[in-house]
């Protein structure tokens, strides 16, 4: 992630999200790719953005972090201006078939990228390592500002590989920096290979096979490190709107007379529902019971001081993005809140007990998959001391079903 909003970039290549096998080519020990993607001998820097890049093939992790070293070097050679990012590390491991779309998606980060990020392509049959580093300068807008530079790794490796993992990306990551590891595709046990690199796990529950091993998995990571799930995260705006509804002082005694919480989600997102849920439970403290199975929708009952309050997760077919789709409060005063997802944010509707009804949008409350990959990111940095508690108490409710 940079420190600066300033500059503006110029990718030097694109990419499809299926990237085909590269053809040999000799290793170099450094190279220039101009912003046409032609190669030329190390032209002076111009333009908005002309990466160094170096690759080899069947190389070590000794030879990676030597020319990264060497890139740094020739940056600060054609101007003191340059300066690397230091803010964390990011450590993909992904499926060399779908490497391109996960480049693509972190290209679109903007403000968000990481310092220095390591691709390790995963390959099952490979038994050598093959590797390529670039190193991107965004440039400031005025006369004299810094040149921040971005480095990035990619490594294609085999199977053979995950055991040594760490061995392999230790050289290769900035030690006083915190190091994320991100593994969208599965491959649980390269994960666990970097749990004395790693500071913070990026995940997202919503991908696992169903919300028990996705639970299980997170308060696995939890006992080594800091979590940052991206299915939390979808949640945000909504949790945020419910905050604010009642934080105003003649709300908060409404809180204490919620009755029914619905809420609706896209079928594959059961689990944002379910933290949802469970925040709400940690927060007020109740005691969530069991959820149990009624024609496609989970319910339970929660226990407060008082009362019972009724849970219902319901599955929204029309909905076409991941997360959460809508969301009702009823209280035993007669008072509802209804949000909903809806063009340019979400469409809130309060009815009174007298029957009066306010409606109102609130504004910008969706931020799409990137910038829930960018938010992911910048919690890496942050710590939210909410999340930990509503897992336990989605755990709870599944764990006693």
């Amino acid at each position: 992630m940079r420190s600066s909003r300033r500059g503006r970039r110029c990718r030097g290549r694109c990419r499809s999200i299926r990237r085909g096998r590269r053809a040999p080519r000799r290793p170099t020990t450094s190279s220039r790719v101009t912003t046409g993607g032609g190669r030329c001998e190390a032209p002076a820097v111009t333009g908005l953005e002309t990466p160094g890049v170096w690759s080899a093939e069947g190389t070590s992790p000794g030879a990676i972090e030597a020319a990264l070293r060497q890139l740094l070097e020739q940056q600060y050679q054609e101007s003191e201006a340059y300066v690397p990012a230091r803010v964390l590390n990011l450590i993909a491991i992904v499926d060399r078939e779908w490497r391109g779309e996960i480049v693509n998606r972190l290209e679109r980060l903007g403000r968000f990228h990481p310092s220095r990020t390591i691709v390790c392509a995963l390959e099952p049959r490979r038994d050598r390592l093959d590797a390529w580093a670039t190193m991107t300068t965004h440039h400031g807008s005025s006369p004299g500002s810094l040149a921040v530079c971005e480095e990035r790794v990619e490594i294609e490796m085999g199977q053979r590989h995950i055991d040594g993992l760490d061995t392999i990306v230790d050289p290769l990551i900035v030690h006083d920096l915190a190091t994320v590891v991100w593994s969208p595709h599965g491959h649980d046990d390269a994960v666990d290979a970097l749990v004395d690199l790693a500071d913070v796990f990026l995940i997202d529950s919503v991908e696992a096979p169903a919300p028990e091993a996705a639970i299980a998995r997170a308060e696995q990571l939890l006992q080594t490190g800091y979590v940052v799930d991206l299915a939390w995260l979808r949640s945000t705006p909504w949790r945020e709107r419910i905050a604010a509804t009642f934080d105003p002082p003649a709300w908060r005694p409404s809180l204490e007379r919620i009755e029914e919480v619905v809420v609706r989600h896209h079928p594959e997102s059961a689990l944002s529902a379910l933290l949802l849920v469970g925040w709400m439970a940690s927060r007020l403290r109740w005691e969530p019971g069991a959820m149990l199975q009624q024609n496609g929708s989970m319910l339970a009952r929660a226990r407060t001081r008082k009362h019972e309050v009724k849970l219902r997760l319901e599955p929204e077919a029309r909905q076409s993005v991941p997360g959460l789709a809508g969301i009702t409060l009823a209280t035993s005063a007669g008072v509802s809140l209804s949000l909903d997802r809806g063009p340019g944010g979400l469409a809130a509707k309060r009815r009174l007990r007298d029957g009066r009804e306010s409606n109102y949008v609130v504004l910008g409350a969706s931020r799409g998959e990137t910038g829930i990959l960018g938010e992911g990111i910048r919690q890496a940095l942050l710590r939210d001391p909410t999340y930990g508690p509503a897992l336990s108490a989605a755990s709870a409710m599944l764990g006693s079903a």
